[in-house]
């Protein structure tokens, strides 16, 4: 090999290693956010463990945990955030719009969402699957004894597109009832109109619990016909503010790998020995300035909202009022698929 081409290569090479440590610009959306004072999450209406406003106006919920995560992380205050509640339909133009910097809210990722609408998805927060719920006095024990029966469903959502095309499938006729607001589409099924309800298993749960008068008289039918992985959206275009909501939630999830909790952060920063958890925690590696962000931006964020399965066992796990399983979204080393690159 000649002189000339080692020393290109050698340049090259010294590029890539000055480009590697050089910090990351903050990002116009970022800048927008640190103007104001406030990260501005769009989330849902109502939908109880995952986005919902008591009567004092306070949020609470998995989705809403994310957008106060993101919120220590950038300004060091997991209380400064705005909560836009939005329908099904709202959402995407919201974001698109800019009348929201992320939008938290129970949305399935597809690839016409991420192909066609000028969005950005993230990182995965919950792993569902699209189910049925029936009144137990109806004795329907499976999704194929729903043939030529009613269903409500939200319009505008892959709900009712993953209806019509089980029903086809099945030959079924199922006859969908749509609505377009997700109480009316509730209201519907427990007022008698349909005989079966469907949306994400989760919304089920949620919505039994919350809507119910009754929760034991409405059975959540086993059948799941759907892939629906969950998670936050950013508009395109800013790729410095979809690395840090997506870094955000890895990192809640190799928090929680590395047993890192809200109860342990602020002394595993001294004395933690762990290479890992040093560089999570900001202790002996500053990954914050390959975000725009400071070295304790992880650190903060866990304090806050907790890990990822301390934010699921509170807002939707066993213990909860929605009592789900953990399930595909225990981490992968526990039987799960949940899954965080390395924090490094």
């Amino acid at each position: 090999m000649k002189l000339n081409s080692l020393k290109t290569i050698a340049a090259l090479v010294a590029t890539m290693g000055a480009l590697a440590a050089t910090p990351a610009f903050a990002g116009k959306t970022l800048d927008a956010i640190k103007a104001r004072g406030q990260v501005i999450c769009g989330v849902n209406t109502g939908l109880a463990g995952f986005s919902a406003a008591d009567s004092s106006g306070k949020w609470t919920g998995l989705d809403v945990d994310v957008c106060r995560a993101v919120a220590a992380a950038v300004l060091s205050d997991a209380e400064k955030v705005k909560y836009v509640p939005l329908n099904a339909q709202q959402r995407f133009t919201a974001l698109q719009s800019g009348e929201v910097d992320v939008l938290s809210r129970n949305t399935t990722f597809t690839l016409t969402r991420d192909g066609s609408l000028g969005l950005t998805q993230t990182a995965v927060t919950y792993y569902d699957g699209q189910g049925f719920m029936v009144p137990v006095k109806s004795k329907i024990k499976s999704a194929k004894q729903l043939k030529g029966q009613t269903v409500c469903v939200q319009s505008g959502t892959t709900t009712e597109k993953n209806l019509t095309d089980f029903s086809k499938a099945a030959g079924l006729n199922i006859k969908p009832v749509v609505f377009e607001k997700l109480e009316a589409a509730e209201g519907a099924y427990f007022s008698g109109r349909c005989v079966a309800y469907t949306t994400d298993a989760s919304g089920l749960a949620s919505t039994r619990n919350k809507v119910a008068k009754n929760p034991a008289e409405h059975l959540i039918l086993p059948d799941l016909i759907s892939k629906e992985p969950l998670g936050p959206l950013v508009r395109r275009g800013d790729d410095e503010w979809t690395t840090i909501v997506k870094w955000v939630i890895y990192g809640l999830l190799e928090s929680e790998e590395y047993g890192v909790t809200a109860a342990n952060v602020d002394e595993l920063k001294t004395s933690s020995k762990d290479p890992v958890v040093g560089r999570l925690l900001g202790s002996t590696e500053d990954t914050g300035k390959l975000l725009g962000l400071d070295k304790e931006w992880l650190a903060r964020a866990v304090k806050a909202t907790g890990n990822y399965g301390e934010i699921f066992e509170r807002n939707v796990g066993p213990k909860s009022a929605l009592q789900l399983p953990r399930g595909l979204n225990n981490l992968w080393n526990k039987g799960g698929i949940q899954y965080a690159p390395p924090v490094r």
